[in-house]
């Protein structure tokens, strides 16, 4: 049955100051919701994160993995894994498993010497992006992302930005809804923004 579940939206936003990344709510099996309070962005470190469309269980099972590699980094080398290397692990561990394969397209954002972004197919194929979307609502957000991104956006319209493409696409497809996980990191921290914060932004 957890093959069944699919349906979401994912985006991300490089900005002058941080990366944006957002992901609905919402989890469907079939034609029917299961839930619209679904968890879709995850911490990988203090500065790292990650935002995952497909298969729930796999997804979870990558970012416990990610989260282990990332903290046995520390402990060998003495510093924070950077953006870079850590979407290079995942697009490895990726590729090299297509025999049996995470059923998930995922997003790594961070903040190491400046904002970085990257999407990251089932496969392992890895892109660095300045704003990228991934999911059954993907086509939506990119009509937004599009025409909206600009070079050296400051960090809230980046946010607005994200915002608005994740309604165009709760919008449009059936698959997308429940609501907005949304989180940014910048050089002097990371947090998720609450609803109250987020349906300020919007209004």
């Amino acid at each position: 049955m957890a093959e069944k579940l699919k349906g979401t939206t994912t985006v991300g936003v490089v900005c002058r100051d941080g990366v944006v990344l957002a992901a609905d709510r919402r989890a469907s099996l079939g034609n029917m919701v299961l839930s619209d309070n679904v968890t879709k962005v995850f911490w990988i470190d203090d500065h790292l994160a990650l935002a995952g469309a497909g298969s729930v269980g796999d997804i979870l099972s990558f970012v416990r993995l990610l989260r282990s590699e990332a903290k046995l980094y520390r402990a060998r080398v003495g510093r924070e894994m950077s953006v870079k290397a850590l979407a290079t692990l995942a697009s490895n561990i990726l590729h090299g498993g297509r025999g049996y394969a995470y059923f998930a397209w995922f997003l790594i954002g961070g903040y190491d010497s400046a904002p970085r972004l990257y999407s990251i197919d089932a496969a392992g194929g890895l892109t660095e992006d300045r704003f990228t979307a991934a999911g059954s609502g993907m086509e939506f957000a990119f009509s937004i992302l599009e025409s909206g991104f600009e070079e050296d956006m400051p960090l809230e319209e980046g946010v607005k930005l994200a915002l608005r493409a994740i309604g165009a696409a709760t919008r449009r497809d059936v698959f997308t809804g429940g609501g907005v996980t949304l989180i940014t990191i910048t050089r002097e921290g990371h947090r998720e923004w609450s609803e109250e914060e987020l349906k300020a932004l919007s209004e």
